[in-house]
């Protein structure tokens, strides 16, 4: 894509979140270990944004404090903020976090992926077609479309 082709030429950049501490302490397979935001947040954190070599988290497009999990009934909401109200990547950016999700997280958890209210134009439209199960997996048959995706959420991380 040029550059003049761009909906948000110049996005802020935010500082990236410190990696989690990794404790070496034995681990005892008795205790349940729930899954909480950072999880979550960390399993997102370094998709790309479609337009640019960024992170959904450098542009503050996902934000741990955005992420609501809740172990006893199995839901997990997230919710993302584009960078721009008029932002057409919405629904793409919002297909690659669900997506990511579902392949990352155990089956039993309902994923749902919404725009940050009062964030973006259309909203209501975005938040319905990533609510429909059957829009997203048409999309997700569209070949091009899932290859997409899939550049986006392909880890970039370096180890």
């Amino acid at each position: 894509m040029k550059l003049d082709q761009l909906e948000n030429q110049n996005p802020n950049v935010y500082n990236k979140t410190g990696e989690r501490l990794v404790t070496t302490e034995e681990e005892d397979d008795n205790v349940v270990d729930e899954f909480d935001s950072r999880e979550v947040f960390d399993l997102i954190r370094d998709i790309t944004d479609p337009e640019h070599p960024l992170t959904l988290e450098e542009l503050h497009v996902v934000q741990e404090s955005l992420i609501q999990v809740d172990n006893d009934n199995n839901d997990i909401q997230v919710n993302f903020t584009p960078t721009i109200p008029h932002c057409s990547m919405a629904t793409l950016i919002g297909l690659s976090i669900r997506v990511k999700l579902l392949r990352c997280l155990p089956a039993r958890f309902k994923v749902k992926v919404e725009v940050t209210k009062g964030t973006h134009n259309a909203e209501n439209a975005v938040n319905k077609q990533l609510a429909d199960k059957e829009r997203v997996a048409a999309a997700l048959e569209n070949t091009h479309l899932i290859k997409v995706i899939n550049q986006c959420i392909a880890s970039r991380r370096s180890a």
